[in-house]
């Protein structure tokens, strides 16, 4: 729970221009391997130091050089004062980014907005009576003055549209979605989110470190990344280009060896566009992988290939709602991912990964948390009968600086990368850290580029196949 930050004057809010970042216990060597320390103080635009936390930051470690970066984690002390804590991975030249993304003050203003109602976005409908379609209002409460056409997953789970006349409710066949011309910040609330106060970097000291390779070699000999192991964070690096974990290794494969791991699997993909990312990926890879037309109109919502000669089935699913989008997409094989899961017989030849975040940010936190916990469930229940499947979960990635802060920030991101690292921490599943990988990259897009991509599914063939 975020504290409830008041304010009447944006002066008395956090600048980053105004804060100060320093060496915490400078030294005059450091070596690779070891931990580097950064002290952030944070000041307001008068220049009063501020004397409490709840600030969002991203922190980075960087070499254009050697194409490496990490990302640096953040303990925020409560008054004012925060520590960065960076591993150095290489030798050369070290160069360090803290970016304030939002003050504690525009934090705590997001934190009340957010779960205030579920008004930012509404859905609109589209009913088929066979001759013409008819438009309905949807979304998660309506108002009951009118019927209501009611869509649960039997996990308490519920979405609606206001039912229109003379048509059935199984009538529904698209949806698309729009932002509602309405906002739960204030006027002076508003102006924390101007462009140019969101993502400033925070000034240094010093302008980059010298780390050298020392008597003592920093070496990571790993054993294979295999399901069930938990990843610290940060949980890996950025080295030549390449994403390296630090608690386990990522196999060598080549394009022949993954595609031998794939002899005779359903892999199913579920969740939003970043695991259609994988995909596409993965069909452009492996040509033999051949699209089967499924004549879905609107935007696509479910992808299948098939490999018949290796008995592949590829397949990738949007979540339900919510699906935050102005193009029309069907909803006819609409099914909750738990739905889903729950009609898999599952086994060793199953691989489910699973991804969502970026539709849920408009919405309350709890009904992102409500279905975390309902997979989780599901999992659990296919875990019973089928303890052998394989199950990966992807963390969301981080978005473009741009978007509006109120309904798609970032820090709406991070409080639902903390759930879905923390709710599925007790299951023997995968996972691949989006949102580490995305800050190290410095990735700022939705859609991750293809180098991403790449370096997420080297990760989850590691898991497949090494397992």
């Amino acid at each position: 729970m975020y504290p409830l930050i008041p304010f009447s004057d944006v002066e008395k809010t956090t600048s980053a221009m105004r804060s100060r970042a320093t060496i915490f216990n400078p030294r005059q060597k450091y070596c690779v391997g070891e931990t580097f320390t950064v002290q952030v103080e944070m000041f307001d635009y008068v220049g009063n130091r501020k004397t409490y936390g709840g600030d969002f930051m991203k922190a980075r470690i960087f070499s254009e050089d050697h194409k490496s970066a990490a990302s640096g984690r953040i303990e925020d002390l409560h008054n004012g004062i925060y520590h960065v804590y960076f591993t150095l991975f290489w030798e050369g030249k070290a160069y360090v980014s803290l970016v304030l993304h939002h003050p504690s003050e525009a934090v705590s203003a997001l934190w009340r907005a957010r779960n205030q109602d579920y008004r930012l976005i509404y859905f609109l409908g589209t009913f088929s009576n066979g001759t013409h379609p008819v438009k309905s209002k949807c979304g998660f409460h309506l108002n009951t003055h009118k019927e209501i056409c009611y869509y649960s997953n039997g996990d308490k789970e519920s979405f609606s549209c206001y039912k229109p006349e003379a048509i059935h409710c199984k009538s529904l066949i698209f949806l698309q979605s729009f932002n509602e011309n309405l906002s739960f910040l204030s006027t002076q609330e508003k102006n924390l989110f101007k462009r140019e106060n969101i993502a400033v970097e925070i000034p240094k000291n010093f302008q980059y470190i010298d780390v050298n390779t020392c008597a003592v070699s920093f070496s990571l000999s790993l054993q294979p990344c295999k399901i069930g192991m938990k990843p610290p964070f940060p949980s890996g690096f950025v080295f030549q280009g390449k994403w390296r974990p630090i608690f386990c290794n990522v196999a060598n494969f080549t394009i022949l060896e993954m595609y031998k791991c794939l002899d005779d699997k359903m892999i199913y993909l579920l969740g939003d566009s970043t695991l259609r990312q994988w995909f596409l990926y993965l069909r452009n890879i492996f040509p033999d992988l051949k699209p089967f037309n499924l004549h879905r109109q609107g935007m696509e919502s479910v992808l299948l290939s098939l490999d018949l000669k290796k008995n592949l089935q590829l397949l990738w699913k949007k979540h339900s709602h919510p699906i935050v989008t102005n193009e029309i997409y069907s909803i006819k094989d609409d099914q909750y991912i738990n739905e889903l899961i729950d009609n898999l017989a599952g086994g060793p030849n199953y691989v489910i990964v699973i991804s969502l975040g970026q539709h849920f940010r408009p919405f309350p936190l709890h009904l992102f948390i409500k279905r975390v916990i309902n997979i989780h469930k599901a999992l659990q229940r296919l875990f019973l009968r089928s303890p052998d499947t394989k199950i990966i979960i992807k963390s969301e990635n981080t978005r473009e600086r741009n978007v509006d802060a109120e309904r798609f920030s970032d820090f709406h991101g991070y409080i639902q990368y903390l759930i879905v690292k923390d709710l599925f921490s007790d299951l023997p599943v995968a996972v691949i850290d989006a949102w580490d990988m995305t800050i190290a990259y410095n990735t700022d897009d939705i859609h991750p580029p293809v180098m991403v991509v790449q370096e997420q599914i080297y990760m989850f063939f590691t898991y497949l196949c090494s397992s």
